[in-house]
Parts: C-alpha cells; structure tokens; sequence
C-alpha cells in the first residue's frame, strides 16, 4: 500500500485537481488563492510560488510541494531548501492541463481517478463544443489582466473556440488598446486574475480607445469569475460554459 503524502497545493489548481482525484485527505497545506476553487476547510493558507510563507510551510513538514505558474525564482529557491519534493507545473493548452492530471494522478496513488476526471473533462467539453458548432461565431476578446493589458491564457483560446467564438487576439500575451481595437471583437470577456467576479466592465465601456469596437457599442462586455477560466482543472468546464452563455445568449456568467 502506497504510504500516506503530506501534500502542500501552492496553486489554485492543484487544489482543484486534487479535489476532483480523491485526494483531499494527503494534503495539509494550500495557497491562499485557493477558497474558491474547493473547500478547503481550516487547512493553513501558505502562500504561493510567488510569495510563500516559508515557516508555516516548514511547520506542516509536507512530504511533497505543488506549484505552478507563476513561480518567482527568490521563492522557488527557498521552496527548494525545505525538506520535500516539489514538482512545478506550467500549463498552457488543454492537453497539458490533461497532462497534469494525469501526473497528479500518478504521483497520489489514484491513476484510476485521474482516467475518470480527464474523461469526464473531454466528454462535458466535446458537448459544449457540439451544442455550439453551428451557431454564429463572433470574435471574442477574453482578457486577464487590465494594466498591462494580458490577453486570458492560451487554454482559453482552446474554450472560446469550443465555446462557439473566435479569438480576436492571442492567448496569454500582452496586448494593447490598439491592438484590441484593430482585432475589433464582438463580445469581451473580462476574468481579471485574483479577482474573483470584480472585474470592471465600465472600464471597457468607458475606454475611448474601444468606442468603435463591435462589444463596446452593443454593450456586450461580460464578468466571468476568473477562477473559472484561469484554473487550469477540471473547473473549466464551467468556465466554458459561461462562455458559450455569454457569447451567445447575451446573458451575465452567474
């Protein structure tokens, strides 16, 4: 029998990937993002791999760290001296985040669940993208980060697509208001990392350098929660279907 881990998540998504495998139970420790992607109960909030809290860490004497993007390399380096493994991942497509899965999987003694999961994860995404396949495909602007100005992760171009649009930009870069401008989307998605639903539309709507952009006049600029499209998990699919809900139906993400 494989030996009971004492896991530290440093990521909202490993937590998230966890949960969905059966794991709960091995880990000890997460970051402090990670509320809203599972319940988390009272395990100790630690921090990140950008700003860890290295004492609370150490005092949990965890077997086994889990990080992702985004690292800070005067983080990783003092994560490195604590007595455990770690292992960092940085997802960018969906087939990494299967990938992951499967990893985490591999690594928690549950190859079984992780099989299920990714199964589950296509199977509800390929529906998605089948109920959608035929409907109008506008082009949609889904944004990160508002200053500077980063286009949502590259796995969310994957989304948008099987969410019945077209990416007016590329996925996970900076971009401008020009830039914007000139790809002229239709609907725009605003999921602001570490934000929760606080995004701010008036902030499209108001921006004089979009007034002529198609989402701006027809006032379809949306909220999405951001840990629905920037946990690279199994939360996607519902990120995804937000999407297709924006995109199509004009309604507000719940």
């Amino acid at each position: 029998m494989r030996a009971r881990q004492s896991i530290v998540s440093l990521a909202p998504s490993v937590t998230s990937i966890l949960w969905a495998l059966g794991a709960q139970r091995d880990v000890v420790g997460v970051s402090k993002w990670c509320g809203d992607v599972a319940r988390v109960g009272r395990r100790p909030r630690v921090g990140d791999c950008w700003a860890a809290e290295m004492e609370p860490i150490a005092r949990l004497q965890p077997t086994l760290l889990i990080g992702s993007v985004p690292f800070q390399a005067e983080t990783l380096a003092q994560l490195l001296k604590i007595e455990a493994a770690f292992v960092a991942m940085n997802p960018r497509s969906l087939a990494d985040v299967y990938g992951d899965i499967e990893l985490l999987g591999k690594i928690t003694g549950r190859t079984a669940a992780a099989v299920r999961v990714i199964s589950e994860m296509k199977r509800e995404l390929k529906a998605i993208a089948a109920s959608n396949r035929h409907a109008h495909r506008p082009r949609v602007y889904s944004e990160a980060w508002p200053n500077p100005r980063i286009s949502s992760p590259p796995w969310v171009a994957e989304l948008i697509g099987m969410a019945g649009g077209i990416p007016a930009v590329p996925g996970g870069r900076k971009t401008s208001d020009e830039q914007v401008a000139a790809a002229r989307p239709d609907v725009i998605i605003l999921a602001w990392a570490a934000t929760g639903a606080k995004a701010d539309a008036r902030r499209a709507l108001h921006n004089p350098a979009w007034s002529e952009v198609p989402a701006v006049r027809a006032g379809r600029v949306f909220v999405i929660r951001d840990e629905l499209l920037n946990t690279p998990s199994p939360i996607l699919v519902r990120g995804a279907r937000e999407l297709a809900r924006a995109i199509h139906t004009g309604e507000r993400p719940r």
